[in-house]
């Protein structure tokens, strides 16, 4: 072989090495990086643009009739630098249509004839709609629109709540959720264009940041609660009960905005026939709605911001039988402030937070809607935590959940397990944390479990999506703060968020923030959780001891960059914990020998991930 030849052979390896601890993009991606719309330092790129929308809608409904009638005016901005034939309608009520594509069995009461486009028109020429859709609909524009110009659409629409709830629905005979209850433009963005995938019971959601009016007619007596500022209390409450709804906007202290009794007489409302209730919410990427004639109403409210002590509303609807939710309030003042002042360390966004009780332990701006779990305070209030951190991923943070629903779902099992530490306990948390969000995972042995966690949610399933999304998704979270320490972690966790709340970031996004933040890179780290078919398994292979020092040979059989604890257990059965953090594994992600002083002779020595549960326990203790 010739010396040319071989420097040549040289350089492509240096070359391969090099790129071996680079991240993997999709084509799309990296076009995003190239058009410079995205920026490897983790912040927006200086070409980076988002649409949006205006909304002006007005929605009808009259429980026990479960038709919700609505009409709506949209002005759509393009801000893209692209011009637009034509546009995706999302109507995700869809779902309940008997051909819609689902994850599994429903029961019938859940199917509905889904939605009725009954007018549409694209600055104000009538436009033939075909209902024969799914979820999502393209629809032609008469002309292309163009870049920074915007288009007005106006669309009246009707159709019928499910009987039995999902994530909206019917609760009861007289009480509804409206969730997704308007036909809204799907998000056209800089790395995919329009957001095609259909929606489905497992996928959720990806929106744009647009602006609300919405105004939600109801007979007497029904209240309704809802996304943003009450725009009309005193027009269609009682005197009495707007001064009260008013006063808790300032007070610590939980007040009864309506009893049951109240109520039952008909001393909430104003008793015209008909009230329409008016919300608006700025900047936002989504809007619902709830309303009943019979559920028990509750409201505080809860510094979120001691700087300048603004205070957000808390509240509460439910029926009175719901133990649980009697403490709703006090939880929601427990939660935002937690959330506010320690994680993320980000105040509350928003003016309210809604606890209501249905049935789909689902989050929703400014809302939640939890079902009642009786007299479990301490489950309960683990729900409500989990829903209310999702304020801040994906609503906060625009996070694409249909494609990557580890960017949400894993910050708020992380922030749901360090609320719960200061709720509860470290034990009990991570108790709870292992059986609930860890065992499941750890002891399936099926293939799907170790896909990639950058693999598209929509493209995976059952306990596949669920684990990539929840469990270790948290779980490489929870490893990366053990590795850059609180203030670190913490710091590059500001950074991400400021590069991206009100935006849409993607994975690579968080992955460059952090680099960028930490003044590291972490490309090793990502790749080995984020890319990889790792799981969680350690070995320890060998112990050597000489005198007081031991050699640990170590394997990663599982591969994946986890802290753990030495535990040794000393001949007098007093214990020593010594500390790895998962940079440990940065150098050789596969074996490491460890050496470890030891303060007397050695009864045993075993390594204990705690949270990072292992897959074989025998294999991770010496015994001399």
């Amino acid at each position: 072989m010739n010396k040319i030849m071989y420097s040549l052979l040289l350089l492509m390896g240096a070359h391969t090495l090099a790129s071996a601890q680079e991240l993997y993009m999709p084509r799309n991606i990296k076009r995003a990086y190239v058009n410079e719309t995205r920026s490897k330092t983790g912040a927006p790129g200086k070409r980076y643009w988002q649409n949006k929308g205006r909304y002006d809608i007005q929605l009808s409904v009259n429980p026990p009739n479960r038709t919700v009638t609505g009409t709506e005016t949209i002005s759509y901005v393009n801000n893209s630098p692209n011009a637009l034939k034509g546009m995706m309608l999302r109507i995700i009520c869809n779902l309940h249509k008997y051909q819609s594509p689902r994850s599994g069995y429903v029961s019938k009461d859940f199917l509905t004839d889904g939605v009725t486009i009954d007018t549409l028109l694209i600055n104000g020429v009538a436009v033939q709609f075909n209902n024969d859709v799914g979820t999502t609909a393209y629809v032609s524009f008469p002309q292309a629109l163009a870049s920074k110009d915007s288009v007005q659409l106006q669309i009246n629409w009707h159709y019928d709540l499910s009987v039995l709830s999902g994530r909206e629905g019917m609760i009861d005979s007289t009480t509804v959720y409206m969730a997704y209850a308007y036909p809204r433009v799907s998000v056209y963005d800089d790395y995919n264009g329009w957001d095609g995938i259909d929606h489905t019971d497992r996928v959720e959601f990806y929106s744009d940041f647009n602006d609300y009016q919405v105004a939600v007619k109801v007979p007497k007596n029904f209240v309704v609660w809802g996304t943003g500022d009450l725009l009309n209390a005193a027009e269609v409450l009682q005197p009495e009960v707007a001064r009260r709804l008013k006063q808790s906007y300032t007070s610590d202290d939980i007040l009864h905005i309506a009893t049951l009794d109240q109520m039952k007489r008909g001393a909430v409302t104003q008793q015209r026939d008909w009230n329409t209730w008016k919300f608006a919410a700025h900047h936002i990427a989504d809007v619902t709605f709830a309303a009943s004639n019979h559920y028990v109403w509750d409201a505080s409210s809860v510094v979120v911001d001691s700087s300048t002590m603004r205070r957000a509303s808390v509240q509460a609807a439910y029926n009175d039988t719901a133990t649980d939710f009697h403490h709703s309030v006090a939880f929601s003042q427990n939660a935002l402030s937690w959330f506010s002042h320690h994680y993320p360390g980000v105040p509350y966004p928003f003016p309210v937070m809604t606890a209501f009780q249905g049935f789909a332990d689902m989050e929703y701006p400014m809302m939640v809607n939890d079902g009642s779990v009786g007299d479990d305070l301490g489950f309960a209030q683990l729900v409500q935590d989990h829903e209310i951190a999702h304020t801040y991923f994906p609503f906060y943070m625009g996070i694409n959940e249909s494609r990557y629903a580890f960017m949400d779902e894993g910050w708020a099992t992380t922030f749901e397990y360090l609320i719960g530490i200061a709720e509860k306990g470290k034990e009990a948390a991570d108790n709870f944390y292992k059986r609930f969000r860890v065992t499941k995972y750890i002891t399936d042995p099926s293939t799907e479990e170790d896909q990639p966690i950058i693999s598209m949610s929509n493209q995976v399933s059952g306990m596949g999506y669920s684990n990539n999304s929840y469990g270790k998704a948290s779980l490489s979270y929870l490893a990366i703060k053990d590795l850059l320490g609180e203030h670190l972690f913490k710091k590059c966790l500001h950074a991400y968020m400021d590069n991206w709340h009100g935006k849409h970031p993607i994975p690579w996004d968080y992955f460059y923030s952090f680099n960028t933040a930490a003044g590291q890179n972490l490309d090793w780290f990502w790749n080995n959780w984020f890319f990889s078919n790792n799981y969680i398994d350690l070995t320890l292979s060998d112990i050597k001891i000489s005198g007081k020092k031991a050699l640990l040979h170590i394997t990663n059989t599982g591969g994946f960059a986890v802290p753990f604890d030495v535990v040794i257990t000393y001949a007098d059965d007093s214990k020593e914990s010594i500390h790895q953090t998962p940079a440990v594994w940065k150098a050789n992600a596969r074996v490491v020998v460890l050496p470890v002083t030891l303060k007397k002779a050695v009864k045993q020595v075993t390594l204990d991930g705690n949270l990072f549960m292992d897959a074989n326990e025998k294999d991770n203790s010496w015994k001399k």
